[in-house]
């Protein structure tokens, strides 16, 4: 029930603060934005910072590994951890593609309480299958 009433204010004072980007389409485009400013504050603490970096390469799984075992061998392919500068910025980002996330949710009608709980609800039947 607390997770609801939190997302219940959220979505409330959203509501409330949503004045000049009320349309659809505006906040459809504020919430792609608002993704790739995280996608750059992300990037920006690799790059210009320098506090995490990305070491990529092909996942490698032993093809004896079982299903519960995947987990283990699979990487992020992050060395670090994020600075506080860098943590803060990116939690920033975040926090305004929420907003976005909860104005679509306000326009279309939906709970984002209700969107949360039913990807959960698949997460947990279908797991690895949620995606597909």
């Amino acid at each position: 029930m607390h997770d609801n009433k939190c997302c219940l204010d959220f979505q409330s004072i959203v509501d409330d603060y949503l004045i000049r980007h009320r349309s659809v389409l505006d906040v459809l485009t504020k919430y792609q934005e608002t993704s790739a400013r995280v996608n750059r504050a992300v990037a920006k603490a690799v790059t210009g910072c320098g506090c995490i970096q990305v070491s990529a390469a092909r996942q490698s799984v032993p093809e004896s590994a079982s299903y519960s075992e995947l987990k283990e061998h699979m990487s992020s392919h992050l060395l670090g951890e994020t600075c506080p500068q860098c943590r803060e910025v990116i939690t920033k980002e975040l926090g305004h593609s929420l907003f976005y996330l909860a104005a679509l949710c306000n326009l279309t009608g939906l709970s984002l309480h209700e969107v949360m709980q039913r990807e959960y609800k698949n997460v947990k039947t279908l797991g690895v299958f949620h995606l597909s």
